[in-house]
């Protein structure tokens, strides 16, 4: 209570709250109306409706501007574990893809893992199960023109060379190349209308990102380990990122407001870097 005596808009979101999740009001239940809860609380219906909004902000409540009560929302899915990007990302991806216009935002070192788990939707489309109408997929690699943070030599050549960027740029490119023609192949195939963008970053990116039409986003940190490895006859010491194995963290607007802030804000900031310090990526 307040000290003029009547309930406050936080105060009446608190109590129907935790009604909701004692189990007092179950998904799918109407509220009482507004002048119900008016005459309950002591207040007047404005009260009512700002304790509404804020229950509804928080993803307990739906249809709260129509004119009949509202209703308990159903609980927001309870997301898996973080997993590895090459085992998490297939499923989210396929999701996407479920929707009649995909939109698919990608920030990464190589499009390694996004190649490959764009198997799976792809599958679904040959096969009829799933069939959007547009897709429009935007990735930001980094420059060829940059020192890397990472991949690099743990020991620096005298040669005057750098075979371990070298192996970077043939990987991104072949690899970015495959994921433009698979995309691209659903125009002949079954016309669907596709769009595959990439830039270049001045930088080099210390996490991957996925933005799933706009309304999820996963996130994965890279962790760099010293590793060797065979590349043109030559073992190549370096320290690199193992982007598949990176956990990817899922945050989706529908959980919440916190959610809901973080795929806002990634989206502004992939949107201003590729309109502002990104250049034009040949694959070549």
């Amino acid at each position: 209570m307040n000290g003029s005596g009547r309930h406050s808009p936080q105060e009446i979101a608190g109590i129907l709250r935790e009604r909701i999740r004692g189990g007092e009001l179950k998904a799918g239940d109407r509220l009482p109306t507004q002048a119900e809860l008016a005459e309950e609380f002591g207040v007047e219906r404005g009260t009512v409706r700002q304790a509404l909004r804020t229950l509804q902000e928080d993803g307990l409540l739906t249809h709260v501007s129509k004119g009949s009560p509202p209703r308990i929302a159903e609980p927001a899915p309870v997301r898996e574990e973080p997993q590895p990007t090459m085992v998490g990302l297939a499923p989210r991806l396929t999701d996407a893809f479920e929707t009649a216009r995909v939109r698919i935002d990608a920030v990464c070192l190589t499009s390694e893992s996004f190649m490959v788990a764009l198997g799976e939707p792809l599958r679904h489309i040959h096969e009829g199960r799933t069939r959007p109408a547009s897709v429009d997929v935007r990735v930001l690699l980094p420059s060829r023109n940059i020192n890397l943070a990472f991949p690099v030599p743990v020991e620096e050549g005298s040669g005057g060379g750098n075979p371990v960027h070298e192996r970077w740029l043939a990987m991104r490119n072949a690899q970015a190349r495959v994921l433009q023609h698979n995309l691209l192949a659903l125009r002949a195939t079954h016309g669907i209308d596709v769009h595959v963008s990439f830039r270049a970053l001045p930088f080099t990116p210390p996490v991957k990102l996925y933005l799933l039409n706009g309304e999820e986003a996963l996130l994965g940190y890279y962790l760099l380990t010293r590793r060797e490895e065979e590349w043109q006859s030559r073992t190549l010491e370096m320290y690199d990122a193992l982007g598949s194995t990176s956990l990817l963290f899922s945050f989706a607007r529908q959980a919440g407001r916190r959610d809901q802030a973080f795929v806002d804000e990634s989206q502004k900031w992939f949107d201003a870097l590729w309109e502002t310090i990104t250049t034009d990526l040949t694959l070549s």
